[in-house]
């Protein structure tokens, strides 16, 4: 039997020339590709434009172990002085300073709580006021920690904060020698010296691996099982659907159209699932190989590593399949905005959330991307710490697989209830 709705050949064949004059062919193409374009460029610059202006709150740390005695005249040590006004300091809301012991800041470093610290030494007090007398051997030095696990921008970031932070420390120390008349009577090397008296060395507060993307190859080894799960997902759906005779099948100039295999919304999007759960376990062991064993990614823990890289990409890829049961054609496109590009510049994963502008930071509460990167991270360099991310990635993971199964059901049961039916006829023998 005919479709009525299918298209006739009545000898004229239409012509290009002709059908491009038709304003209602150009109006939705032309309407999507630009909002696309539009809010693609939106998205992604508005993200990574700026981070020097959009930082706020960087967390990082401040360490006094000065265990000098205080100038004459003073109540406090110069440790004390210096780290006092760092952690009071107001005129800049970049940075959230914590003030730390040795041993909590580098826990902090440990966990990727701290994008890096600033270290008083004990010796801090005695060596600067022995610039001021013949026994000065050494110049008195603060050590900026960087954490490069919390990928190179926030490393570089937290960096150039501390750094700043304790130049004006030596700048203020300088000035508080010379009021005091250090610098009466010493040679004019010795009167430079003291008026930026203290050095500053960069050490890694939390070393990684050589073969890590300096800090990169967590938000790339993300990206790949967010776009493992994605595509999967989408090919099953195509495939299916195909394979079923709902959608037809072409490759180059052969079509093809199957019989029509009767089945309700609620069963087709259960078998998608099943196969998605499947094939998953293919990809997740190819996306190791290809990363650890051929292009030998520094990682460790692998099989919590595995496990984790399986349940993620099959949560996404369960997503991607109840929202194309759910919405159908435009499915695939709304399952893009949601994973991808929603997803990358809210990830924090290349830039700190603290760098991006305020409504990324939002999407980062609940954007997949941004806990899976937090979970691959801790595993990879933070010693698969629950309390550096892998903990919230295992709930958003659970959490995020149960709403997709919960929607995407709860909507096909809606149409198969309504008799809202994919049937459509066989094709004519």
């Amino acid at each position: 039997m005919d479709d009525d709705n299918a298209p006739r050949h009545t000898g004229t064949e239409a012509r290009a020339s002709v059908l491009l004059r038709l304003p209602k062919l150009w109006l939705v193409p032309t309407v999507l590709a630009g909002l696309l374009a539009l809010l693609l460029s939106l998205l992604y610059m508005g993200g990574i434009i700026s981070p020097n202006r959009d930082l706020r709150d960087l967390p990082i740390a401040v360490v006094n172990s000065d265990q000098g005695q205080p100038p004459a005249g003073q109540k406090q040590n110069l440790g004390t002085q210096v780290a006092r006004t760092v952690l009071d300091d107001t005129s800049s809301d970049k940075a959230d300073w914590r003030g730390l012991t040795r041993a909590e800041a580098q826990d902090q470093l440990d966990s990727g709580k701290i994008y890096g610290a600033l270290l008083i030494p004990a010796n801090f007090s005695d060596s600067v006021a022995a610039l001021t007398t013949a026994r000065a051997t050494e110049r008195p030095t603060m050590t900026v920690l960087t954490n490069p696990g919390m990928g190179s921008l926030g490393s570089s970031l937290a960096s150039k904060i501390v750094t700043a932070a304790a130049q004006q420390s030596s700048q203020a120390i300088g000035k508080q020698l010379k009021a005091a008349g250090a610098d009466k009577g010493a040679s004019a090397t010795a009167g430079l010296l003291l008026t930026d008296p203290v050095g500053i060395t960069t050490q890694v507060g939390h070393p990684i691996g050589e073969n890590s993307g300096l800090g990169l190859s967590a938000f790339y080894y993300t990206l790949l099982l967010v776009l493992g799960g994605f595509l999967g997902a989408n090919l099953i759906n195509m495939g299916v659907d195909t394979a079923l005779g709902y959608a037809d099948g072409e490759i180059g100039p052969w079509h093809t159209r199957r019989p029509t295999v009767p089945i309700s919304r609620t069963q087709t999007l259960l078998l998608k699932m099943a196969m998605t759960a499947g094939i998953t376990i293919l990809t997740t062991s190819l996306v190791m190989l290809a990363t650890i064993v051929i292009l030998d990614m520094d990682a460790t823990h692998l099989p919590l590593l595995w496990i984790f890289s399986y349940c993620a990409s099959l949560a996404v890829g369960l997503g991607v399949q109840a929202i194309n049961a759910a919405f159908g054609g435009i499915g695939q496109l709304v399952s893009m905005f949601v994973f991808i590009v929603l997803g990358l510049p809210s990830s924090g994963a290349t830039i700190p959330l603290e760098a991006v502008p305020g409504f990324y930071r939002f999407l980062g509460i609940f954007e997949p991307m941004r806990q899976l990167s937090g979970g691959v991270r801790a595993i990879l360099f933070f010693d698969a710490r629950a309390d550096a991310g892998l903990g919230r990635a295992w709930i958003m993971i659970a959490v995020g697989s149960a709403i997709a199964m919960a929607f995407g059901f709860a909507m096909t049961r809606y149409y198969d209830r309504k008799g809202l039916h994919r049937m459509t006829p066989q094709p004519s023998p």
